[in-house]
């Protein structure tokens, strides 16, 4: 699954760890989210879109390589 986080939280001038902080998770699971290591929970996916106010579709979508 590929995602937008790295762009959207660039564009807001967000570190990793802000961005954590904001979402009560780690840093490290905003790196490996942004990485595409980690696929989160709905909760957490539900909590990014809200944030960014995007749906979860616009930041979450299948890679169809």
């Amino acid at each position: 699954m590929r995602n937008r986080l790295l762009e959207l939280r660039q564009a807001k001038g967000l570190t990793q760890s802000e961005l954590g902080e904001d979402l009560n998770v780690s840093r490290q699971t905003i790196a490996a989210i942004e990485k595409g290591r980690y696929q989160p929970s709905l909760r957490l996916a539900f909590k990014i879109a809200r944030y960014f106010g995007h749906t979860i579709e616009e930041i979450f979508h299948e890679d169809h390589q």
